[in-house]
Order: C-alpha cells, then structure tokens, then sequence
C-alpha cells in the first residue's frame, strides 16, 4: 500500500462524505473487510478521486449517472450526499436522473428519484 496515496484517499474520502461517515466505515472493518477499506480507500479516494484532471463536482455528477445504472442504491444513497457536499445542486440531481431515465431505463431513473427524495428530507430535517 502506498501510504501517500492511502493519506490523500482518506482526506478526499472524508471531504466528500463526512468524517461520520467514514470513520464509522472505519471502525466497522474486520480481518475479513479491512483489505477492501483499504483498497477503496487508497485507489477509489485517492489514486482516482485524488486525480487532477476532473473537479469533485464532475465526478459525483458521473457517479450519480453511473450509480443507479448498477442497481446500487445504498452506494447512491452515499453518493448523493457526496455530491450536495461537492456542489452539485438538486436540480442538477433532478437533470442527471431524467439523463439516467433516457439511457439506461426509466425503472433506475423512479428508484433515483426516490432515493433523492429520501435523502434530501433526511438532510432538510437534520
């Protein structure tokens, strides 16, 4: 493991989704689950998400695309937290579900937009 890279994912990992949630991730691993922690960590957060060539915006907008495609949506969930935090607005959620609808298939763009609603009230009442 390259402990700089490990560094900046967990910096990155923690900007974007809150040290909460994070170090809960954290503290839930096991001799079992620690080497996918870490491999998230280091190469997700930080040899990807730490790349120059996107802004966090850009690259939330892309997960929240290619998330609901996946049939994720504990992940999506994750993500659409991530993305409020990096800018991204709800209308431009709205945008990318409607994009999700057209080319991957309405039925993943109606659970997006649920789980949008869910999430967005969670944070309204918070």
């Amino acid at each position: 493991m390259d402990s700089e890279t490990y560094r900046r994912g967990l910096e990155i990992r923690s900007a974007v989704l809150g040290d909460a949630y994070v170090n809960r991730a954290l503290a839930d691993t096991d001799d079992f689950t620690k080497p996918l922690q870490d491999l998230v960590t280091e190469y997700c957060w930080g040899g990807v998400w730490g790349r120059d060539g996107l802004p966090r915006k850009t690259r939330s907008m892309l997960n929240l695309a290619m998330i609901p495609i996946l049939n994720r949506p504990n992940e999506l969930r994750t993500h659409i937290k991530g993305a409020l935090t990096n800018g991204v607005t709800r209308e431009e959620i709205c945008e990318i579900f409607l994009q999700v609808a057209i080319y991957a298939g309405v039925p993943a763009a109606v659970d997006s937009f649920r789980i949008a609603r869910e999430v967005f009230g969670e944070l309204d009442e918070g």
